[in-house]
């Protein structure tokens, strides 16, 4: 099978007890507010949540290697935390980890 390339501009994650799904997606270039359409679906990720939980440590360690080594720190707006329900001190608590 030849893997596919795509942008994403947008996920979503599902968890169950036997596994876990990641959907990619992308928003439309100029969306309407007076009709908004749901982004288009690119990919769909199906894996076990010890898979899972194994790539968000590989990633979070990739992107703090790949900061400390530039000396940057790229931040994350509080709208979109915010958006996601994420707290800005569990953010914060999160990538302060060694």
């Amino acid at each position: 099978m030849e893997p596919i390339d795509v942008y994403s501009d947008n996920f979503m994650v599902t968890t169950g007890p036997y596994g876990a799904n990641l959907t990619f997606g992308v928003t439309p270039p100029h969306p309407d507010p007076a009709s908004p359409k749901a982004p288009e679906r690119v990919a769909v990720i199906r894996m076990s949540v010890e898979h899972m939980k194994v790539m968000a440590f590989v990633l979070m360690r990739s992107v703090k290697q790949m900061e400390g080594g530039l000396g940057v720190n790229y931040q994350v707006p509080s709208q979109v935390l915010a958006q996601l329900g994420i707290a800005r001190e569990d953010w914060d608590s999160f990538w302060s980890r060694k």
